[in-house]
């Protein structure tokens, strides 16, 4: 049975509630807590104001999980999109999401309308991410050893 492994990010933005960053549930699934636009290192700095700038950063410390979980955006096979003010924010939300992520290979979305996040923010994304398969490894081929011969001595 696979064995789940919680993990907090050293350099990601701070937890604003009880939770782990990531989640690696040890079956190559691994769930990455929603972030909002708040910057890392810097717990008092303003989430930015225009949309395009909160997804940017809230894409970036995303990424920095990712990173951490030796995971890139090509891992990732679900997201989550939260946003306040729907009708005004989806058109340049998407937009910027979409630059982050190569032509044809967008995981699959949700994005829902909500009344409010933490912090203020406008925007929360989260990842559910599988793990490359690894690849298999062709067993080396064995040199096969000829019995020695025996001298023949006349």
């Amino acid at each position: 049975m696979a064995k789940h492994s919680y993990h907090m990010v050293k350099g990601a933005a701070l937890a604003v509630a009880p939770y782990s960053h990531y989640v690696d549930g040890g079956d190559g699934y691994v769930f990455i807590t929603g972030q909002i636009g708040m910057t890392p290192g810097d717990d008092n700095a303003p989430i930015p104001k225009d949309m395009a700038a909160e997804t940017r950063r809230t894409m970036d410390n995303l990424i920095i999980i990712l990173k951490d979980a030796g995971l890139t955006l090509a891992d990732v096979v679900a997201a989550r999109v939260f946003l306040t003010d729907f009708e005004r924010d989806y058109e340049t939300m998407n937009a910027v999401y979409r630059g982050y992520f190569k032509p044809g290979h967008l995981p699959a979305r949700t994005c829902i309308g909500v009344t409010a996040l933490a912090r203020g923010g406008k925007l929360e994304i989260d990842f559910i991410c599988k793990r490359p398969a690894k690849a298999k490894r062709k067993p080396a081929k064995r040199a096969t050893r000829r019995p020695a011969r025996a001298s023949r001595r006349r």
